[in-house]
């Protein structure tokens, strides 16, 4: 191997032009592959088709209707919804809504089938007629409905009646990526006529359809400001570290090969960019950067020497091919674990920056040291001020090594307890920062109206026909009343609501008749005189499956946290297990639900990711180290910093959502890559120069020191800019991989030579 490395950079910069070419030839043929890139922005690109919960709710869909809305909230600065003014704004926004593309139905107090008896006949009919001619007395009576009705209050309208909504149903064909971002485009135009005809009504746009949008929002604004910022971090690090505009350059041009690389495959493979794989180009400038540095520090170092450039790469190339190799394919394997998660975002951005990261080693490896051989260098002479620190700094090591292993080993301790203080929690309403308005607007629907976070049932009666029996309707009603006794619960849209009415209407409005049909043929008629009275838009397949033999029911919760969905759930299925007959138990359905359980089926799913990593990365530092004592001696400081980290967030923070759960596996392949270069250098200088364990430490210390110390601070300064991503699963991925690394660099300094002295002293 040291007879292939001492020749491998003579032979590069041998074929130096030849090298440049196919490089750029390579990286023209991968990077075409950038225009087919597109983007997805359905929040159902974080479910895998394996997952359970998925199918459970694709099973409910097809059965009903599939609940993607676009939601409109009104709140007038009155406080007062029943006013002419206000509901003629309501009214006409209400038809308006049928504009929208793709929508099927739409809902508000206007529009709400209200129903009455005349005699033997059922009346049903708007709740409001032509607002502006209405009088006193009626919007009277309107706001009394409405107020008492269990299908509009904390739904369509607050108990206060200050704030009201209407609500659209989408159905979207699916023949196109775009379905999304067409309606969304369309509602937003109706807010913004809305507001320049209504300005004394304030509007907020919100919905499922609305936050699918949102994604690709939140990947334009990423790319377009993250990516450029990480570059002009760069540029500015990298000049004033290196202190070579050539150096610079060159870097700058490899790790955008590298990205144009990873996009590149990502185009053609297919694969659509989300707000999580997004931030793939951040990462791979961030990566990319490791290798060059090592590199040219090296090479620069060599040339202060006396050494000409070209024998000063091919030293530099001599010295860095295998830590180089080592740390690139432990960085590769880390992110390819990912593979093992349960969202296919992070299998994307794994999969994604692996290439990205695989180049960059090629890059490096290749067209690095022959564009160098090229381009001019000039090297100024450099004072020995940062050798000298880092000298003095592995003599502080050296001497207070027994102190230090103790002390880091408390802190281990300390700050690994913090561990248990983590709870797997989520909240998908909140992954948006409020920068952007559809947190702003979910944020207000949930203060002041209702709750977006949803749980679906769908209540099976056993027999076709059998949501017409009072048996079943009664344990459906005790089951709705139950849920409507549970902390957090501010709405339930039930069909029992419905038959209670119709048996009140059909009983000369008493109210004494509200209660469920005592008769089966009875309900059966009442539903069938409703469902032949209602317009287009208002029928009740939404409710009813074809045979009537199931009922869905959908609980509006206030809380969207996913510890207290899953709890909530969990209590649900209890009370159907103990009070309803087997055929009526099912499981909650909705992307609540299966949000709520994305944390801990990635936590699990990444659990044999790591382990995967763990044993594969422990196999190639063994061999390659040539040393299991030592080999096995360098995984400790590469699987620290990751409990370190994880209970400083526990400290401080104390959940973990989805975005966390993949951290530990992907920090990984990238801590190890210090430890690689302080080892290799070790055990050079113990091989080759036949120092002592001390001597041999402090070689290490004062060769790849500083470039350890480099590389890590552009590291942090990557992930901490992928921080001010507005989207949170990344703003906590790159403050949390920021810790890691930092706590890496630290132990690596600290920890690792006092390990490496106590091994072998």
């Amino acid at each position: 191997m040291n007879r292939f490395e001492a020749y491998f950079g003579e032979w590069v910069v041998r074929h130096r032009w030849w090298i440049i070419f196919f490089t750029l030839a390579i990286v023209f043929t991968i990077g075409s592959g950038v225009r087919f890139l597109g983007f997805n922005n359905d929040a159902r690109v974080f479910f895998s088709k394996e997952n359970p919960y998925f199918q459970a709710l694709e099973a409910l869909e097809n059965t009903y209707a599939k609940n993607d809305t676009v939601l409109f909230v009104l709140a007038p600065k009155d406080h007062n919804v029943f006013t002419r003014k206000t509901l003629a704004a309501v009214e006409k926004l209400t038809r308006d809504c049928w504009q929208i593309p793709y929508s099927s139905r739409v809902d508000s107090i206007t529009n709400f089938q209200h129903t009455h008896g005349a005699g033997d006949e059922l009346i049903v009919k708007d709740l409001v007629q032509d607002a502006y001619k209405l009088s006193n007395r009626e919007i009277k009576r309107i706001k009394k409905i409405a107020l008492s009705e269990p299908l509009l209050l904390n739904r369509l309208i607050s108990p206060s009646g200050h704030v009201t909504a209407v609500n659209v149903i989408v159905i979207q064909p699916g023949k196109s990526r775009s379905e999304s971002r067409e309606v969304a485009k369309f509602a937003r135009k109706m807010v913004d006529s809305f507001r320049r005809n209504h300005p004394e009504i304030d509007i907020h746009l919100t919905g499922g359809v609305m936050m699918d949008d949102a994604f690709g929002e939140v990947v334009m604004d990423d790319m377009s400001t993250l990516g450029p910022i990480m570059y002009l971090t760069l540029f500015g690090m990298m000049g004033l570290l290196l202190r070579s505009v050539t150096g610079t350059f060159v870097t700058l041009l490899l790790i955008a090969f590298s990205a144009i690389t990873g996009l590149g495959f990502a185009g053609w493979r297919g694969i659509l960019l989300n707000p999580t794989s997004a931030t793939s180009p951040t990462i791979i400038l961030t990566l990319g950067v490791a290798d060059s540095v090592h590199i040219l520090v090296t090479m620069f170092h060599q040339m202060r020497q006396g050494k000409a450039k070209n024998d000063a790469i091919a030293e530099s190339m001599r010295i860095n091919l295998q830590p180089v190799f080592l740390t690139s394919i432990t960085t590769v394997i880390g992110f390819l674990s990912m593979n093992f998660s349960d969202a296919p975002p992070f299998r994307d951005l794994g999969n994604i920056v692996a290439v990205g990261v695989t180049g960059a080693f090629f890059y490096s490896i290749f067209f690095l040291p022959a564009i160098m051989a090229v381009l001019p260098v000039r090297v100024k002479p450099r004072t020995t001020a940062r050798r000298q620190a880092f000298v003095g700094f592995s003599s502080f090591v050296i001497k207070r090594r027994t102190p230090l292993l103790g002390g880091i080993l408390i802190l281990l301790v300390v700050l690994g307890a913090g561990v248990f203080r983590i709870e797997l929690n989520d909240n998908f309403i909140k992954f948006y920062s409020r920068r952007y308005e559809i947190r702003r607007a979910t944020d207000f629907v949930d203060k002041n109206l209702t709750g977006l976070p949803t749980i679906e049932y769908s209540l099976n009666s056993g027999e076709p026909g059998g949501i017409n029996d009072p048996k079943y309707l009664a344990t459906v009603e005790r089951f709705a009343n139950w849920y409507r006794k549970q902390p957090q619960v501010v709405h339930v849209d039930v069909i029992t609501d419905i038959m209670k009415r119709l048996n009140k209407n059909m009983h000369g409005d008493d109210v004494a008749f509200y209660r469920i049909p005592e008769r089966r043929d009875l309900a059966a008629q009442y539903l069938l005189l409703y469902e032949m009275s209602l317009p287009f838009g208002h029928d009740l397949n939404n409710k009813i499956n074809v045979d009537k033999s199931a009922t869905r029911m959908i609980v509006a919760l206030k809380n969207g946290s996913s510890k207290f969905i899953i709890d909530t759930d969990k209590r649900a299925r209890d009370w159907l297990t103990h009070n309803a007959p087997k055929s009526m138990f099912t499981y909650g359905s909705s992307m609540s639900i299966i949000f709520a359980h994305i944390s801990q089926r990635n936590i699990h799913s990444m659990l044999r990711g790591s382990f995967f990593a763990l044993a594969l990365i422990s196999l190639i530092m063994i061999v390659a180290l040539r040393n299991i004592k030592l080999g096995l001696l360098s995984l400790i400081p590469n699987l620290t910093p990751a409990l370190m980290a994880f209970g400083i967030w526990g400290i401080i923070v104390g959940r973990v959502g989805v975005a966390l759960s993949v951290v530990a596996t992907s920090t990984l392949g990238i801590v190890v890559d210090d430890t690689v270069h302080f080892m290799s250098k070790y055990l050079r200088a113990r091989r080759e120069f036949g120092m002592d364990t001390f001597d041999a430490v402090r070689y290490s210390f004062t060769t790849v020191g500083p470039a350890m110390l480099v590389t890590t601070v552009i590291l942090v300064a990557g992930f901490t800019i992928l921080s001010f991503s507005g989207f949170r699963p990344n703003f906590e991925t790159g403050i949390m991989m920021a810790i890691t690394l930092t706590l890496a660099l630290g132990l690596d300094f600290l920890l690792l030579p006092t390990l490496l002295m106590k091994a072998e002293g």
